[in-house]
Formats: structure tokens, sequence, C-alpha cells
């Protein structure tokens, strides 16, 4: 879950600044950004799914003194959502015109969820975590993971485990890639960790320029 946070908040991060970077009206650069953005946004989208469905309403039923703070997450998780609905707003705009008047109105809105969305994991880690560790099992936290993998598109798990193993120590490394089948780790060292080098350094590239 730390690991997975780590990713979202680099990706969050970075986002807006690769908006900005967009030279006014070029528009196949600001389709490949939307895209990356729209990715995003589903790998989060699941992600809180799954807590919405799997651990909110079992720590609900489980914990008494510390109920306030999973009502804060259910909260956190809807004014997040709110944020992303206003990046929707703005995005098709910028998407078709590449405009900076656009593209910084859009900036904006995606400053805003990040502030939203850090909020909410630094919180997550720091109170909800340790409940997790008390209150549910391992077969029901391993649930939790596994939801959300299911979710990701089978032509989208090699960049989704890069993006994973890019913010993981080498402990942390092992740990995921031994949940792997022997094929998909075997497809990650011959294919997938060059594709996901490729993707980092095609949208990362104008940032360091």
């Amino acid at each position: 879950m730390v690991v997975v946070h780590r990713v979202f908040r680099r990706e969050s991060g970075l986002m807006p600044r690769f908006v900005r970077a967009v030279p006014e009206g070029d528009t196949a650069r600001a389709a490949e950004i939307a895209e990356h953005y729209l990715d995003y946004a589903e790998g989060l989208h699941h992600h809180h799914s799954a807590e919405d469905e799997l651990v909110w309403p079992l720590l609900l039923s489980r914990v008494r003194l510390e109920a306030d703070m999973v009502v804060r997450m259910e909260d956190q998780h809807e004014r997040i959502a709110e944020t992303l609905t206003r990046i929707a707003e703005v995005l098709p705009e910028w998407r078709l015109t590449a405009s900076k008047g656009a593209g910084e109105k859009l900036a904006i809105a995606m400053e805003e969820h990040r502030a939203a969305l850090v909020e909410h994991l630094d919180d997550e880690e720091r109170y909800v975590l340790a409940l997790v560790a008390e209150h549910m099992s391992v077969a029901e936290w391993e649930a939790v993971g596994a939801r959300a993998v299911e979710q990701i598109p089978k032509k989208k798990l090699l960049i989704s485990m890069g993006a994973i193993l890019e913010e993981a120590d080498q402990e942390e490394r092992g740990f995921f890639l031994g949940k792997l089948p022997f094929v998909a780790r075997l497809l990650w060292r011959t294919v997938g960790r060059r594709q996901y080098a490729e993707q980092v350094a095609r949208l990362r590239g104008p940032l360091a320029a």
C-alpha cells in the first residue's frame, strides 16, 4: 500500500508540470499527456474503489473509538473524487486546443487534486494502516490488492509494474516481483522494463529540457 501511494504522489506531482510544459498548440503532445492522466485517474479510481468496498465497511463494523477516522477516509475519498470531476471538466478543451490558458486552468485543478490526495494518503498511512493491521486478516487485506490488480487492463500491467518498481527499494521489489507468475517476471525483464523506460523518457524528457 505504501509503495503504491508513492506512485500516486509522484504522478500527481508530475501531472501539472507535464501540462505546463506542453508548447502552445501542440495537440499531439497534449493528447499524450491527457492519456497518461486518464490512466492515472483510472488506477486511482480502482485503488479507492477497492478500499470503499473492502476496507471501510469492514473497519467500521469492527472499530469503535477510531470510527471517526474511518469516516474521515470516506469523506476524503469524496473530496478527491470532486477534484477528479473538476479535472474532467477542463481536460477536453486543453486536449483539443493545447492553449496555455486552458492548460493553466487544468494545471491548477491538478494541483488542487494533489493537495487533497496527499492529505488523504498521509492520514491513511499515519492512522489507518495500524487499524488495518489490528482488525483485518492477511487474507482480507490481500483481497484488497487483488481487487485493484484485477481492474488493470492486461495490456497495461507491465507499465503499471514499472511505475511501482520505480518507487520500491530492493526488498520491496523482491516482494512485488515475487507475487508475479514466472511468465510475468520473464515478460517484465525482457519487455516491460524497456517499455517503461521508454515511456518515462518520452513523458519526462521535456521537463528535463
